[in-house]
């Protein structure tokens, strides 16, 4: 919905653009990672900034926000050069910024934090004053005595915002702004971001979910290999058509066939519970789930709800209690650890793809071994590593997955983002596991490397193989799932599905609704 700004905005759209990045250019060794770029955005309106990963976004905010300085072209504030030095000056300036990743203290209230990246002067309790009426004139309800650690990853975004509104920006750079939020978290948020236009707020929106940047967004920049490649009017575009704009190319269809009758139970969760070591980790609570052979079954939730807790339990990472919560293939296998797993033929993807799932500083071939040396096409014989047949894995899942590099063998960290994410996906895949669990399977990655990857589990379930997605990606829930089920705060809902789940349903679970039916002595089944 395109609504009209005020007649506040209307007048700053008539004098000088609020912001005109010109020309800019940002040179990193022999990389341009911004080549020339033009985006000029207006008071009062909400522009999307879409990119594949590695298309210069990332860089472009950064010189915005004065975490860069260009290598050449100019800032234009409100029709005047300006040189931003660093985030400080562009607060100063009325420059806001909601990071992704949240940059927060769990261990402090909201408004300890909140006041940690104000200017000193005001008291808390005024502090705490102003940040109840913001939060409620905003629709962003927040508790300023309330501990982070206790609070939601949708509560924990409003933190961010409201500190932003404290500062009262005259724009708004908002990074990936729905990825941790339910579905009725992020109409709320939409609700706000116009609130914010029709006042003559700018709004920079970067998002890789497409059909809402159709919803909210006036107008469109994309960016493609460093250079502006098109400005566009994203409300006259499908998501496919900006899709294509931002890869250069069609990107694939994802094709799917659903109805087809699973098989046996292939993996089995059985009154899985566990407890946390960390303070602020999520403890399990009595979860059932089946993956049968033949069938993709996704768990949805907001980041911070046990996922990475029930991630680490299936793949062996954190044994259970009992051996009999984990079952592969009807045995009984909680007690073992992740080896001993992957000779049962499953495999598993975790979510962070350096450092967890690939080693940065060893080639890709060397991270073959990682997860083959137990497995899979001779890659360890007699105890030695067989570095030709490691080389084969290599170029196979290259080939399959379309892993683009500049040497046939890099080093993991050479690789973009969105490569380095086929490459770990492919390399399990590739083993035709009978299990796979992958956690945010296409996280960070751009339209293009997420068909791909979506294509293969689809697949691979269609082969026979029992995958389990865990994601909070709803529009791939949707795309690949044949079941769904929701966790919150360690918590699982039944499985059910994917044509009997909607958004409105997926977001009350996330909220919470099937750990209230089970508080009330009722079953786990939404509602």
């Amino acid at each position: 919905m395109n609504e009209q700004p005020s007649s506040v905005a209307g007048a700053e759209n008539a004098a000088a653009p609020l912001l005109q990045a010109r020309n800019i250019v940002k040179i990193f060794g022999d990389l341009r990672a911004n080549d020339d770029v033009t985006l000029t955005l207006k008071a009062g309106e909400i522009h999307a900034l879409l990119g594949e990963n590695g298309a210069g976004k990332s860089t472009l905010v950064k010189i915005i926000y004065g975490s860069l300085q260009p290598t050449s072209g100019a800032l234009y504030w409100k029709g005047q050069p300006v040189t931003v030095a660093n985030p400080a000056a562009a607060r100063d300036l009325g420059i806001g910024m909601v990071f992704q990743h949240f940059s927060l203290f769990d261990a402090l209230t909201v408004t300890q934090n909140i006041a940690l990246a104000l200017p000193p002067g005001l008291g808390m309790a005024e502090l705490a004053a102003r940040i109840r009426t913001v939060s409620a004139d905003y629709g962003l309800p927040l508790r300023p005595d309330a501990l982070v650690a206790d609070l939601s990853v949708g509560e924990r975004q409003r933190i961010e915002i409201v500190r932003c509104l404290l500062q009262e920006p005259r724009l708004l750079i908002m990074d990936e702004p729905t990825a941790v939020l339910t579905p009725q978290e992020a109409d709320q948020l939409f609700v706000t971001l116009k609130r914010l236009a029709s006042e003559g707020c700018g709004v920079l929106y970067i998002s890789h979910r497409l059909e809402e940047v159709k919803r909210v967004c006036h107008e469109a920049t994309i960016l493609r290999h460093g250079k502006l490649v098109a400005r566009v009017d994203p409300q006259q575009e499908t998501a496919a058509s900006l899709a294509n704009l931002m890869v250069g190319s069609e990107v694939a269809v994802v094709k799917t066939t659903r109805g087809l009758a699973p098989g046996e139970p292939l993996l089995e969760l059985a009154g899985l519970s566990m407890g946390t070591d960390d303070p602020f980790g999520v403890s399990l609570k009595n979860i059932d789930l089946t993956v049968r052979a033949g069938e993709i079954v996704a768990v949805a939730g907001v980041a911070g709800n046990g996922q990475g807790e029930l991630f680490a339990a299936i793949s062996g990472e954190t044994l259970t209690a009992e051996a009999s919560q984990v079952l592969f293939a009807g045995a009984a296998c909680g007690g073992e650890h992740i080896t001993s797993r992957r000779r049962r033929n499953a495999a598993f993807v975790p979510e962070e793809r350096i450092g967890h799932g690939a080693v940065p500083t060893f080639t890709l071939s060397e991270n073959v071994v990682l997860t083959h040396h137990a497995i899979g096409e001779g890659v360890v014989r007699n105890g030695l590593i067989n570095p030709q047949a490691a080389q084969a894995v290599n170029a196979k899942v290259t080939e399959m997955f379309d892993v683009r590099k500049g040497t046939p063998d890099p080093e993991a960290r050479a690789l973009s983002g969105g490569n380095l994410q086929k490459f770990v996906v492919g390399r399990e895949v590739i083993l035709q596991p009978r299990i796979l669990v992958v956690n945010q399977p296409t996280w960070g990655v751009d339209a293009g490397a997420a068909a791909v990857i979506r294509q293969a589990l689809i697949d691979l379930a269609r082969s026979g193989s029992a995958v389990l997605v865990i994601s909070q990606d709803l529009d791939e829930i949707f795309e690949i799932a044949d079941r769904i089920a929701v966790i919150s705060r360690g918590e699982l809902s039944d499985a059910v599905g994917a044509e009997d789940m909607s958004l409105e349903r997926i977001g009350l679970l996330m909220a919470g609704a099937h750990e209230k039916a089970n508080q009330a002595g009722g079953t786990a089944a939404a509602p």
